[in-house]
């Protein structure tokens, strides 16, 4: 199954409470539910002003339809090709 990163920009998401970090945990769980198994979370990053999303999925489409039903940004979405590592070295 394909992975997907996805860049989010969301202006002060390193000032987000835990509380905020939650809802937005949540709400996207929901969604996720709602689309399925075939679609799964794996980790996000949080940086001053962008989020950065891992995701497993068949397609880039339901990605967006993740995003489109959650009312969150996915300003770029990139399939993996390759994961590397120190492991690799």
């Amino acid at each position: 199954m394909p992975k997907f990163v996805i860049e989010r920009n969301v202006p002060g998401a390193g000032k987000l409470s835990a509380e905020e970090l939650g809802a937005l945990t949540q709400k996207s769980c929901a969604v996720l539910g709602g689309l399925g198994p075939q679609i799964e979370w794996i980790q996000t990053y949080v940086t001053a002003d962008k989020l950065y999303c891992l995701y497993v999925a068949p397609s880039e489409e339901l990605i967006r339809e993740h995003a489109l039903r959650g009312g969150f940004p996915a300003n770029s979405i990139s399939e993996v090709r390759a994961m590397i590592g120190p492991v690799e070295a």
